[in-house]
């Protein structure tokens, strides 16, 4: 038989009331209550019942996390990563809902009732009309990875630009003047951050601007082999490649390698967002690390902060990249 709160408020000597307003953090309940009452209910192992809980509080225990798309939008790691940071913070205090965007054709479905609150890995500026939605809809709200100035909503930011300005730098100071870029997914915030940042570098240090040298790739493995592929079938080759995500430089790499070529002898390369595997490339993959999972940790928290507050403590949070070298650029 299960245990439930009238258990615990027999055994401490309390009203069930009492033990429902501790075990969910009231402020009107003391902190010796609130622990003998934590500490009871370890001992006893209770489980919330959460479908009566979310009755008495008028909540639904749920929280969702969107992406643009699931199908064609985030690498295996972004996503791998977001769900993970966030699932860190909510542990078992909600149910997270992960689902993509372009799943539904109807959005009247998201609503209060359906989630407590929801933030959206927001990668495309199609996203709007769903954001808008929500705050329409007054549901708390987090968005990763782009900035919104509205009032009550989270921004969990990551500059893209600087990350890959960075990169930019690091490989002109090693002595590169031809260096090639190889886009994220068009019509991704990202995609044009990172290439406004190689575009600013270049034309920071006085470094000549060539199209032939700017390809566009789709943030997959086939997408950076297929243009690296283009970049090589010029008469003159570049002395090193940007490209805007580790998943693009393995195809890039690979592509080098059938040519003949080697890295980063002939070409070097540099990618972003320290995937998992790119410290056990050969050579390992000089990057820009965009902490990814912290991005989810920070927006999970800050939304539970904003559901049981009822207001937002801070718009927005900033998360710092770092270049991560190892041994994929030569200096020349």
């Amino acid at each position: 038989m299960s245990v439930t709160i009238k258990d615990i408020a027999k055994l401490a000597n309390i009203s069930h009331a009492t033990v429902s307003r501790a075990l969910n953090d009231s402020p009107l309940v003391n902190q010796e209550t609130k622990e003998k009452v934590m500490s009871i209910a370890k001992e006893l192992n209770y489980i919330p019942n959460y479908n009566a809980k979310s009755l008495v509080l008028n909540r639904s225990y749920h929280i969702g996390l969107f992406f643009s798309s699931i199908n064609q939008g985030p690498s295996a790691h972004i996503f791998y990563e977001v769900v993970k940071g966030v699932n860190n913070v909510i542990k078992d205090q909600y149910n997270l809902i992960v689902k993509g965007i372009d799943e539904y054709q109807d959005f009247n479905r998201i609503d209060r009732k359906v989630f407590d609150g929801i933030i959206v890995m927001s990668q495309s500026m199609k996203d709007t009309t769903f954001i808008y939605h929500i705050i329409d809809k007054k549901i708390p709200l987090a968005v990763l990875n782009r900035e919104l100035k509205e009032d009550n909503v989270i921004n969990i930011l990551c500059d893209d630009k600087k990350g890959a300005y960075s990169a930019i730098e690091y490989l002109i100071k090693m002595g590169h003047k031809k260096i090639g870029f190889i886009e994220g997914k068009e019509g991704f915030k990202s995609s044009l951050e990172r290439k406004t940042g190689y575009l600013d570098a270049l034309v920071d240090y006085g470094l000549p601007i060539h199209k032939k040298f700017i390809v566009k790739g789709n943030y997959d493995l086939d997408s950076g082999y297929a243009a690296m592929e283009q970049l090589l079938a010029n008469e003159e080759y570049p002395t090193a490649v940007f490209c805007s995500n580790d998943d693009m430089a393995v195809g890039a790499m690979k592509a080098i390698r059938e040519k003949n070529l080697s890295v980063p002898q002939d070409i070097s390369v540099i990618g972003f967002d320290d995937n998992i595997f790119s410290n056990f490339l050969t050579p390992a993959l000089t990057t820009v690390r965009r902490p990814i999972g912290k991005i989810g940790e920070a927006g999970a928290k800050a939304l539970i902060k904003f559901i049981n507050k009822k207001k937002v403590e801070k718009d927005a949070i900033y998360i710092n990249t770092e270049l991560i070298q190892r041994d994929s650029v030569k200096e020349i």
